[in-house]
């Protein structure tokens, strides 16, 4: 089955120094964007993290700080990674908590404004576990009855992320071949940002997600308790969950102008 896209959506994957969203980086980064036409690009680089890759983490994904020392930095390419998916929706296995929070910071740290607010996310993960409850080489086995070789290998991920989609629509007919149908199933609770520190209540405010005020409107303690905001800017948060509570301050300065 073809996506019914309205516009491009790009699968990828990430490959990283590790898993903290806020400090690790990217060692390889692969895109394969698909057009409402059917057309398909790929686009695949090895990253130099400027960091050490630990020995657990190559052990993983193959990747060595030998194999990445003379490739660009992430801000080297920046411009052609933002230039291919600003149109479009974006897609992965696990994506909407790891791999777009990551992507985001790398954006973030290169200087580009990196912004999701037009843009769906459909993470394949999620509607897995939803309807099976499995890992990508078991979904990749289970949906397109493939083994995948090449697993931790970012275009090999990519890849079979973007067929194990086409398989869920062609096998289950309650999912909606349409990517707001889609974004909407496989997101778990609404955040304001990627690392869920800001999440959305019902009346789609932004509240607290963690800690002291977990679960109280962003714009009441930041209006009690200016200095928490400054705490916030300077404590390790990901650049992207600073991003978003200064807009929300921001407009909520405007607010009380206007």
């Amino acid at each position: 089955m073809q996506l019914n896209l309205s516009k491009p959506i790009c699968f990828f994957d990430l490959e990283t120094t590790g898993i903290n969203i806020s400090k690790d980086r990217i060692v390889e980064i692969s895109i394969l964007k698909v057009h409402p036409n059917g057309k398909e690009e790929t686009y695949t680089k090895r990253v130099n993290p400027e960091m050490k890759i630990p020995a657990e983490v190559t052990l993983v994904h193959g990747i060595s700080d030998e194999d990445v020392a003379d490739a660009p930095t992430f801000k080297d390419i920046s411009k052609e990674v933002y230039h291919i998916v600003k149109d479009s929706d974006l897609a992965g296995f696990n994506s909407n908590r790891f791999d777009i929070p990551v992507l985001a910071e790398e954006m973030l740290r290169a200087e580009i404004d990196f912004d999701m607010k037009n843009t769906k996310s459909i993470d394949v993960q999620t509607i897995f576990h939803k309807m099976e409850q499995r890992t990508l080489s078991a979904a990749y086995k289970f949906y397109c009855d493939k083994n995948l070789d090449d697993a931790h290998s970012a275009e090999a991920d990519t890849k079979a992320t973007y067929e194990v989609l086409k398989s869920q629509l062609d096998r289950y007919d309650d999912l909606e071949n349409d990517a707001s149908f889609l974004a909407e199933f496989s997101s778990r609770k609404r955040f304001a940002d990627f690392a869920g520190f800001i999440a959305y209540n019902k009346k789609d405010e932004e509240c607290f997600a963690f800690g002291k005020h977990k679960g109280k409107l962003v714009t009441e303690i930041l209006d009690k308790e200016p200095g928490y905001f400054g705490w916030l800017l300077n404590a390790d948060f990901p650049l992207y969950t600073k991003k978003v509570l200064t807009a929300i301050k921001l407009r909520a300065f405007n607010n009380k102008l206007s």
